[in-house]
């Protein structure tokens, strides 16, 4: 047994004949050397496929990963990604000097003695609407600042901002970013008007307290919620939209955005009364106050006299003043403006600005379509000055005003020189039957407070005979040596 190959094979390997091929180490059936030799090599195969097997069970567990969805990922967060970088921080910054009449006694007799106190910053937010860099928020937010500083959402250095229009009575201002020339912003895109579901998801991002770029998330709770006049400054806002989302003190001039990523509203105010009930004003009012104060008008002092809101289907004519160059160079409400000049606008701030830089050059030619027929205009605009002036507003009211000095106020003990003091009032006019007199000062018509007096003048043009206008009204009564000062609303018939 000895010389049997087999047996001479199994000795050479070590192995003995009680123990089988199988149950030795590495070893399958079959006993010969040559055999055991390429079976040593096996477990060594049997790991490589082993381990190739287990990467690629891995690489697939990870494709199927990476392909999966991210259930995190749903419409609102996909709808802030889409908003977000069109959001601003806005920093305001205000000088304050001390008044009264220590301060004032100090000034005259110590002159050129100033005492100026730290100046004071308030935080908000806005929204870009543009890509040229127009900013919306409101004017409670700017108003009375001597520095605007936005911060966008992207870690960027803070940029300066300059007013360009706005409306206490709409609470809507626009700002414009002083920027690197030619770059451009991410703007929103606006929702349709009324297009609001009661009820749906809605999304409110700002600057709350300060603390930077936030969003909280509720539900359209009213559709048409009256604010209420409590006072005659009270906001031209018929119908607010109401939220449970989260609007603190900052949040003012930011954007609620539905779920597709779009402005329903500009968040205003807070309801402090009561808990998860804040207010924005409607894109549709939204819409209506930028056609009224982002105008050539406001923009280089030139009288068009048309209203243009922007849509889906281009530039539409909204409002044509009467006797105004628009009326006469034959615009009318439904003309769908295609260019100016020749040149076709991208958005109502390129409109708008068009005209007023074209304007002041001469006629401008516009390009519209009426009816599904297109036709050329030629309109000359012409200076307010020659027709919203102090005469106008003799005609209408009787009253001959001129601005109010700082000496007249000081006379009266007012800080601020705002207002317009009555010089003459006409006999048989509307002023002198509500009994107005010489002296009387006009801060505001109908709640609103003009800067100047072709404000005034313009407020007053469309009003018509026998129209009823309310002036808050400044009556000095003089008391010996004393001067009181009694604010009353007089409402005067336009003659």
């Amino acid at each position: 047994m000895d010389n049997n190959p087999a047996d001479i094979a199994f000795r050479r390997n070590g192995w003995r004949r009680g123990n089988p091929p199988s149950q030795s180490p590495g070893i399958f059936h079959g006993g010969a050397a040559e055999t055991g030799r390429r079976c040593r090599r096996r477990p060594h195969r049997a790991g490589y496929w082993l381990a190739v097997w287990a990467t690629t069970l891995g690489m697939t567990v990870r494709l199927s990963a990476s392909t999966e969805p991210d259930i995190r990922r749903d419409a609102a967060v996909t709808a802030i990604e889409r908003v977000m970088p069109s959001v601003v921080n806005i920093v305001t910054k205000t000088r304050v000097e001390r008044r009264g009449y220590f301060f004032d006694w100090w000034r005259d007799n110590w002159s050129p003695f100033v005492q100026q106190l730290p100046p004071q910053t308030s935080a908000g937010s806005g929204v870009i609407i543009d890509a040229n860099g127009y900013i919306l928020t409101n004017v409670h937010v700017v108003e009375g600042a001597d520095e605007i500083w936005i911060k966008l959402m992207d870690n960027s250095p803070p940029l300066r901002a300059v007013p360009v229009a706005g409306a206490r009575n709409t609470d809507v201002a626009l700002l414009r970013i002083q920027g690197e020339p030619g770059r451009r912003y991410q703007a929103v895109k606006f929702a349709r008007d009324d297009d609001l579901l009661l009820g749906e998801t809605v999304l409110a991002l700002g600057n709350p307290f300060g603390l930077g770029g936030s969003v909280s998330r509720g539900i359209l709770s009213a559709k048409s919620r009256r604010a209420t006049a409590s006072s005659e400054d009270a906001l031209e806002i018929p119908d607010w939209l109401q939220t449970d989302a989260a609007i603190n003190p900052g949040n003012s001039g930011g954007p609620l955005i539905n779920l597709r990523g779009e402005l329903i509203g500009i968040n205003v105010a807070v309801f402090r009364q009561g808990q998860g009930i804040g207010f924005a004003i409607p894109v549709k009012q939204v819409s209506e106050a930028l056609s009224s104060i982002f105008t050539p008008e406001s923009l280089s002092d030139l009288w068009w006299g048309a209203r243009v809101r922007a849509g889906e289907d281009g530039f539409e004519i909204v409002e044509v003043q009467a006797g105004s160059p628009a009326e006469k160079g034959d615009l009318r409400c439904g003309d769908r403006i295609l260019s100016v000049n020749g040149q076709v606008p991208e958005s109502l701030f390129g409109l708008m600005g068009m005209v007023a830089e074209s304007g002041g050059r001469g006629p401008v030619r516009f390009g519209i379509r009426r009816d599904r027929e297109s036709m050329a205009r030629e309109i000359g605009l012409i200076p307010k000055k020659t027709v919203f002036n102090a005469a106008l507003v003799r005609q209408k009211l009787g009253l001959a005003l001129q601005p109010m000095t700082a000496e007249q106020a000081g006379q009266l003990g007012l800080d601020l020189a705002e207002g317009f003091v009555i010089v003459t009032v006409d006999r048989n006019s509307g002023g002198a039957r509500a009994g107005l007199a010489a002296g009387q000062v006009v801060l505001a018509v109908d709640g609103q407070s003009p800067g100047d007096i072709t404000a005034l003048a313009e407020f007053l043009y469309g009003k018509q005979r026998g129209d009823p206008v309310r002036l808050t009204v400044l009556a000095p009564q003089r008391r010996g040596p004393l001067v009181q000062v009694r604010r009353v609303s007089i409402t005067v018939v336009v003659s």
